[in-house]
């Protein structure tokens, strides 16, 4: 590995952008003399040449045009780092897999961009258990099962009612809720990965076919299509309302606690504050 470092990279960009070294100098606020050092030092830790250098001008040399394009997208890059590692403080991504916080994502939305106007919210959809937590993807998680994983830490901040998504044409699409015992000669559609539905909801003697999907679309398509059921939270009749499709109640299915999750080493600043506001959407519904 050779021994390479930022302040040389700038270094290389700064004497190509200004031109000369004393300009480069000057940029980097340092002495002529140690920016022809730090470039002395990164062409010998490179093995090769990278300017020409004249009483007149500095040029690149043709393998010095390739490192320069380089450095730029590194020094890009570690500038993209020091934003994503300091903007905590003004920043909050929110991660959900299917569907938010239903109803309540509008009011959540207006309310804490009211309160907290310095701390910019982005909801970012994410279809994996941790709601894009674990992949880096957001900086708390929405998520509606419970998280083994000791990394994270949760509170319930709501609970959801269970409803069963069914074709229009349904014969239980007429009635106004539905019973679990009515579900079972059905085909039960899941996401495994995230959704709120297993077969544990019925007993071992009585559970629905089930069949797998992958996304909150393909589970809907194949709704509308007669090709199974759904049981969900209530949020994705809020979240997700289609044509030739309708909600029903579960009436004797226990609520879905909606829950939100962080890293357990590293909680957002701002976690207590998402936690007290969605716990007061929920309650006061």
């Amino acid at each position: 590995m050779h021994d390479i470092d930022l302040r040389q990279l700038r270094c290389l960009v700064a004497i190509v952008d200004e031109g000369t070294f004393t300009d480069a100098a000057i940029a980097l606020g340092v002495s002529q003399a140690a920016v022809s050092r730090t470039l002395a030092s990164l062409e010998r830790a490179l093995g090769v040449r990278l300017l020409r250098r004249t009483s007149r001008e500095v040029t690149p040399t043709a393998t010095g045009l390739r490192v320069v394009a380089q450095a730029r997208r590194v020094l890009a890059d570690v500038a993209d780092l020091v934003r994503e590692a300091t903007s905590g403080h003004t920043r909050l991504r929110v991660g959900y897999a299917w569907s938010a916080v239903g109803r309540h994502t509008v009011a959540f939305q207006r309310r804490w961009n009211a309160a907290h106007g310095d701390v910019d919210l982005h909801l970012v959809r994410v279809n994996s258990p941790v709601a894009g937590l674990a992949e880096g993807a957001c900086d708390l998680a929405v998520v509606r099962r419970p998280l083994e994983d000791r990394r994270f830490d949760t509170a319930i901040v709501g609970l959801e009612r269970r409803l069963c998504a069914l074709a229009a044409d349904d014969r239980l699409a007429r009635r106004r809720s539905v019973r679990l015992a009515e579900l079972t000669d059905r085909t039960l559609l899941v996401d495994r990965r995230t959704g709120t539905a297993t077969v544990d909801l019925w007993p071992p003697d009585a559970r629905p076919a089930v069949e797998e999907i992958h996304d909150v679309d393909d589970w809907l398509t194949e709704i509308a299509a007669e090709r199974g059921i759904g049981v969900t939270a209530e949020s994705t009749a809020y979240q997700y309302p289609r044509p030739g499709i309708v909600y029903r109640p579960v009436r004797d299915a226990e609520p879905v606690a909606v829950r939100l999750a962080w890293w357990r080493d590293d909680p957002h600043p701002a976690r207590q504050a998402v936690v007290e506001l969605l716990t007061e959407l929920y309650r006061t519904a």
